[in-house]
Order: structure tokens, then C-alpha cells, then sequence
């Protein structure tokens, strides 16, 4: 089961109490007071998983605490303080106020962690009271209550490359050849329920890359029709997009059409992802209809950088792969180069 989407509520541990209490040993009955402080609850915590591919555990467990802080003790002991409760969310996870919506933190790198509820502090014992003209103080302080609420926390997936087209047009393939995941494939539309994450191995050039294959869109996916809407977001933090088309118009289809509607689905999400560079992966090509439509295609659309493929013969597939690699290489020398310009 895929979970990209949750409601969770989150209770930091209470402070401890503060003890009163005073010394009495042999020979010095009145030794003063000795009261330890309350101990600091628990914070609740959210860490960045990088092992983590979704928000499952949390559809599941809804309700996260912290421990209480431990109460304070005579002879001057302290209580302990709260175990933290520690969150461990994937990257890309953004969290938001249920209540109001407003944004609370993005969780974007492996190990990057942000208190959501901090715990409350501990009381004083009676010990922090005493003074020259309070020398025998018999008051403590409760523990502070930990901070709570009710957060929603959606999954927008961190990939490299964001795979896109409409249904049956072979996503659910190409992922599986170049790529470890394994979605369904079939011969009919709507096999992929739900984004596939998959990595793109490159063992001779000792890299790899990340790739999510977003379920099929349909016309009207920007306003909530079919599957895609729910998971439009998984692609707005791909570095690049892979657009597939079935070049070779099956059922009827114009494949210069169905780009056309998939720009246009893009551009109503958001229309800052047609900004992003993407490439085309013209689908199969071993079908009698695909040489002609594909001349039409880049007729329509020169301007495309067009890769003409066939994920059941494999043919293209190869030069595919290392075009994206070469690719987002580029673009990461770019990012890199970016922060010293604007320095």
C-alpha cells in the first residue's frame, strides 16, 4: 500500500514536577531543602528516512507522544528527561497545520530532523526557592504541559526525473527496463494505482538516478479527474520530465494530441513545470502507424527533442537512458554553479 497523504496528532511529553523535600540526617535535622527539579518531556520529533518511500506508518499510527518528564526527587536529583518520539518520514514530505493549512516545515534531506511539538519544562523543586530570608521554602512548581496539534503530512516525491503520459501508453514498461521497480503491466490502462519510485543504475559510470512514474493522467486531471490529480505533486521537485506518448496512435489516439493535453494538464497544476527541461520518449516504434506519426509529430512539435523508442523490443531504450544521465548531469553542474552566481 502506497500512503502519500495523512492526518496525524502529536503530544509532546509534560513537564516532570518539582519536588519539596529537605535534608534530614544524623546530627543535622534542619540541613535545608534538597528538592530536585522536574525533568523536560518529550520532545516529538520528524526525521528525514531516505530508506522511507512513504507515509504507511502513519496512516496506521496517528497519535505520536512524547514521554513524560520524570519528577524531581530529594537529595537534589533531577527527574529524567522525556524520550523523545522520533517520526521517521520520507524526503519530500511536507507538513502542514490541519487546521489552518499553513505550512510548518518540508523534510528534504536524509537525516534532517525539526521539532514539531517541543516538551515541556520541568518544575522547579523547592531547592530554586530558598534565599537568605526564605530558608526553609515549601513550594515546587508543576511541569509545563508539551506542545500539541493536529498536522497533515503530504509526500511530494524527490526524483530526478518525473515519468509522465496518459494511460497505456507504457510507463508501467519502460520503468520496469531501466529501472528496479516492478509496477504491473497489462494491456489496458490504470495498471499503476499509485507512484512507483525507481532507481536507474549506472555501474559503469558508478552513479544512478531516481526516477518516479506518476499514474496515467487522463483530460481534466488538473481538476481533479481520474488518477492523476492526487499525485501531480510527485513530479514538482523532478529536476526533469520524461514525457511518453503512444507514437504509434493506438485506439484511435492522435499522439500529437495527447502531448498536447499532457502540456496542458501540466500547465493548469502548475504552470511552473513547463519551465522544467523534459524530454519526449516516443512509445512503440515497432508498430506498423509509428514511423508515420512520428513525422507528423516532430512536424507538429519541432522544437521537441523527440527519443523514438519501443519498450517491447527494446529498441532506443538504451540511448534513453544515457541521454537522462547525461542530462541531469548537466543540470546538477548547473545547480551547483547556481549558489556562488547569486553569491
Amino acid at each position: 500500500m502506497f500512503i502519500d497523504e495523512t492526518t496525524i496528532k502529536a503530544k509532546a511529553g509534560d513537564g516532570g514536577k518539582g519536588c519539596v523535600s529537605f535534608r534530614r540526617e544524623k546530627y543535622e535535622p534542619w540541613g535545608g531543602p534538597n528538592g530536585g527539579n522536574g525533568g523536560k518531556g518529550g520532545d516529538v520529533l520528524l526525521r528525514g528516512d531516505d530508506d522511507t518511500n512513504n507515509l504507511i506508518d502513519f496512516k496506521f499510527k496517528p497519535h505520536w507522544t512524547g514521554e513524560r518528564g520524570g519528577h524531581g526527587l530529594g537529595k537534589d536529583c533531577d527527574g529524567h528527561e522525556g524520550k523523545t518520539a522520533i517520526l521517521r518520514v520520507p524526503l519530500g514530505t511536507v507538513v502542514y497545520h490541519a487546521a489552518t493549512g499553513e505550512v510548518v516545515t518540508e523534510i528534504l534531506t536524509d537525516g534532517q530532523e525539526f521539532i514539531l511539538c517541543k516538551g515541556g519544562k520541568g518544575g522547579w523543586g523547592n531547592t530554586h526557592f530558598k534565599s537568605p530570608v526564605n530558608r526553609a521554602p515549601r513550594e515546587a512548581l508543576p511541569g509545563e504541559p508539551g506542545e500539541a496539534g493536529n498536522y497533515r503530512l503530504e509526500l511530494k516525491s524527490i526524483a530526478d526525473i518525473g515519468l509522465v503520459g496518459f494511460p497505456n501508453a507504457g510507463k508501467s514498461s519502460l520503468t520496469n527496463l531501466i529501472t528496479n521497480a516492478r509496477p504491473k503491466t497489462a494491456a489496458y490502462p490504470f495498471t499503476t494505482l499509485h507512484p512507483q519510485i525507481g532507481i536507474i543504475d549506472y555501474a559503469a559510470e558508478y552513479d544512478r538516478l531516481i526516477m518516479a512514474d506518476v499514474p496515467g493522467l487522463i483530460a481534466g486531471a488538473s481538476e481533479n479527474k481520474g488518477l492523476g490529480h492526487r499525485f501531480l505533486r510527485h513530479i514538482e521537485r523532478c529536476a526533469l520530465l520524461l514525457l511518453i506518448v503512444d507514437i504509434n496512435g493506438t485506439d484511435a489516439r492522435d499522439p500529437r494530441d495527447d502531448y498536447k493535453h499532457l502540456l496542458k494538464e501540466l500547465e493548469l497544476y502548475n504552470s511552473a513545470l513547463l519551465k522544467k527541461p523534459r524530454l519526449v520518449a516516443a512509445n512503440k516504434m515497432d508498430e506498423p502507424a509509428a514511423k508515420a506519426n512520428l513525422a507528423k509529430f516532430r512536424k507538429r512539435y519541432p522544437k521537441a527533442e523527440i527519443f523514438p523508442i519501443s519498450c517491447l523490443s527494446e529498441v532506443g531504450v538504451a540511448t534513453l537512458k544515457k541521454e537522462l544521465l547525461k542530462r541531469i548531469k548537466r543540470l546538477r553542474r548547473v545547480e551547483k554553479k547556481s549558489p556562488a552566481k547569486s553569491g
